[in-house]
């Protein structure tokens, strides 16, 4: 790919890759109910309802995978930088989709704020082990909320002289942004609730669930 890409969407417009959900989509789990799909996950009761489930999470991570990999134009393969730990699933999944070669690269970085909110005050943890110098980078996000933090991570990655730099984003909550970033590739616009699952947790419970949910209010309150 060259050193030019093409315009890339503003973080509060959808792009034609976007399935926008709202918690009406959301499938409601009655209290009790005998087919809680979270239950045997163990987190039975804890979740208001489904909002995305796995047939559907797999059909849009193979949409995203052949968008990327139709924009691909470089014959060095594109550098997939996962940041733990939300990502994890996500980036699994989408690089088994992609049907071009791709490298995998891992960064954690801690940012300052609430449990449930981020301040954008970030700091890395874990750095990258690879020089992106001349290469097309592409960030693997699973969700964009305010998008502080990635607006830091993007700085910082430009920096570093990559050839491009693009988001793929499962999932961004439009409502909440508050800075403007560029992002390519999105799955989802949801709605601003409190999901979990797939890779997204709260207190570290719910990464696990294959699905992306709705966490009971009274569970965070």
């Amino acid at each position: 790919m060259s050193g030019s890409s093409a315009p890339l969407q503003p973080s509060s417009s959808p792009s034609p890759l976007t399935t926008l959900l709202t918690a009406a989509d959301s499938r409601p789990i009655a209290e009790g109910a005998a087919d809680d799909p979270a239950a045997r996950y163990g987190y039975g009761g804890e979740l208001a309802a489904v909002l995305i489930d796995s047939d559907a999470l797999r059909a849009k991570i193979g949409e995203l995978a052949a968008a990327v990999a139709a924009d691909h134009h470089s014959d060095s393969p594109p550098l997939l930088i996962c940041v733990l730990k939300g990502a994890v699933m996500f980036m699994t999944d989408f690089a088994r989709a992609l049907p071009i070669p791709a490298e995998m690269e891992f960064m954690a970085i801690s940012s300052y704020g609430s449990a449930t909110k981020s301040s954008g005050v970030v700091r890395i943890l874990k750095d990258l082990n690879s020089d992106i110098t001349g290469r097309r980078v592409l960030i693997i996000e699973d969700i964009i909320d305010s998008g502080l933090t990635l607006s830091w991570l993007l700085k910082n990655l430009e920096s570093r002289g990559p050839a491009s730099i693009e988001v793929v984003t499962l999932l961004r909550k439009p409502e909440a942004v508050k800075v403007d970033i560029e992002v390519r590739y999105v799955g989802f616009d949801i709605p601003t609730e409190f999901v979990v699952g797939y890779g997204l947790d709260y207190a570290e419970r719910y990464r696990d669930l294959p699905f992306v949910g709705l966490l009971a209010e009274r569970m965070y309150r």
